[in-house]
């Protein structure tokens, strides 16, 4: 994946998820630790450096913290000094969903897990080769999988 099929999945339509998880917000909100609930199902986003994940790179994976769907491996994780967990690719093109976001008067592209509609945080095509993205993760919105499960 590069920034061109970012955008054009934003523009055009994501790809089909592996699966689909939909619960009410009033689910969600039972389900959910407050602040989880907050940036994941309101869109909101953690204080830079307030997570612990920023400098976690033991081998393993990241779930989305909503519906346990794998979304990153911990090889494509780097430090991008933004005070966020950041990788450079998914495990799964599918397992992400990407939209347009204009909001707070700039242009972003916002990610999604594509299962459960959680939002994550924003993509953008500062990030190291090979593939030049900067997936901008809120570290709320992921679970760490141990590598021994994953």
């Amino acid at each position: 994946m590069n920034w061109n099929d970012v955008v054009r999945f934003a523009r055009e339509g994501n790809l089909q998820p592996p699966r689909r998880v939909e619960r009410s917000d009033d689910e969600w909100r039972a389900l959910l630790p407050e602040d989880r609930f907050y940036v994941t199902r309101l869109k909101g986003t953690e204080r830079p450096h307030s997570s612990e994940m920023c400098s976690l790179f033991t081998p393993g994976r990241y779930a989305c913290g909503c519906c346990g769907t794998e979304l990153f491996d911990s090889s494509s994780k780097f430090e991008s000094g933004t005070g966020w967990p950041s990788f450079t690719q998914p495990v799964d093109d599918a397992v992400i969903a990407h939209h347009a976001d204009t909001s707070h008067g700039m242009t972003r592209i916002e990610t999604t897990c594509n299962v459960c509609d959680a939002h994550l945080g924003h993509v953008f095509p500062d990030g190291p080769e090979p593939s030049g993205l900067r997936f901008c993760m809120n570290a709320l919105a992921l679970d760490k999988i141990s590598s021994d499960e994953a």
